[in-house]
């Protein structure tokens, strides 16, 4: 695992405590041998102040390793990667099974051109942030981790502990990753997505741009079937110049967006009442429970009823 100063402490302790712990439980030479790349084997200091030590430098590491992976830190969505990281990055990926990222590692792999082209997720605070950098990415705002072929990357901080049971269970079957999840205290495989954690819509504020208030009329209207059409009407436009318009703003295309928006006004009132699915299917524009049934699973990996049963308040814990 790559690591810098200023890296987030739990997105290399997360995943490292998981192949540790395999390792104890695998039989004697079939576990993990860790090892940490720094811009200096010298101390570290993590972004919460605890010091770590690389077992060797960039320049040092040589590879071949079966996974190799890049932390997040806070600062990396606006830091400038220096082309001492970016390429020992690139070198040590091309000598790597498989290669990725935990949290906003991501922006490294990115700076090294690793992303392009490919399907990648980070924390959901940056992922649009992510998605504007490196335009050739295919960025999931809401995956808790995401293997695209060789690249594994992950959403933010603790989801470093997905990715490296899923790693588990790839190389050594569903008991160990059980068997790992159990001594650590935590899911075996969480359901759902990042967007259970946060609001699913994030759109740049620009408040000259005509397609901000969209926001309003989309939450407004959700019933409705909201078109194209009916998004260009809203917005004053054509619907050829506002389809344009709204993927170079948003990110995201108009229905891309508009699923977005009823999965987050599902979600809250799935967390908040206890109304009919049939009752939340029609108000958020799915048209019924076996739609959104549907685009749930696609989307957050869990059923609506599975989603109320975790995070509504109502319901006795």
């Amino acid at each position: 695992m790559l690591i810098f100063d200023g890296v987030q402490a739990l997105d290399v302790s997360g995943p490292l405590d998981v192949f540790s712990e395999a390792t104890d439980i695998l039989p004697q030479g079939e576990g993990y041998s860790i090892t940490l790349i720094g811009p200096t084997t010298s101390r570290i200091r993590a972004s919460n102040g605890m010091g770590l030590l690389a077992d060797v430098d960039y320049l040092g590491a040589k590879g071949p390793f079966d996974l190799f992976l890049v932390a997040g830190g806070p600062q990396l969505p606006t830091a400038v990667i220096d082309d001492e990281t970016t390429d020992c990055i690139r070198r040590l990926a091309k000598v790597s099974e498989t290669y990725g990222s935990v949290c906003t590692g991501a922006f490294c792999l990115g700076a090294a051109g690793l992303l392009d082209g490919r399907y990648a997720t980070t924390h959901w605070q940056n992922a649009g942030q992510l998605a504007t950098l490196y335009p050739q990415a295919k960025i999931d705002y809401d995956r808790i981790y995401l293997r695209d072929g060789p690249l594994l990357t992950s959403a933010g901080v603790t989801a470093g502990i997905d990715l490296a049971l899923a790693v588990i269970r790839e190389h050594h079957g569903g008991a160990l990753a059980v068997a790992v999840a159990k001594r650590l205290v935590v899911a075996a495989q969480r359901q759902g997505g990042q967007s259970q954690f946060s609001p699913y819509i994030e759109m740049i504020a620009d408040e000259k741009s005509p397609l901000t208030d969209l926001t309003k009329f989309i939450t407004e209207n959700l019933a409705a079937p909201l078109t194209v059409a009916d998004l260009a009407k809203a917005a004053g436009m054509s619907s050829r110049t506002f389809a344009r318009s709204f993927v170079d703003f948003a990110k995201v295309t108009p229905a891309e967006f508009v699923e977005r928006a009823r999965i987050d006004a599902a979600r809250h009132i799935l967390e908040a009442t206890t109304q009919p699915l049939k009752v939340v299917a029609h108000l958020c524009g799915f048209g019924n429970p076996k739609r959104m049934r549907q685009v749930f699973t696609k989307r957050l990996g869990v059923t609506p009823a599975e989603y109320r049963e975790r995070f509504n308040v109502k319901t006795p814990p």
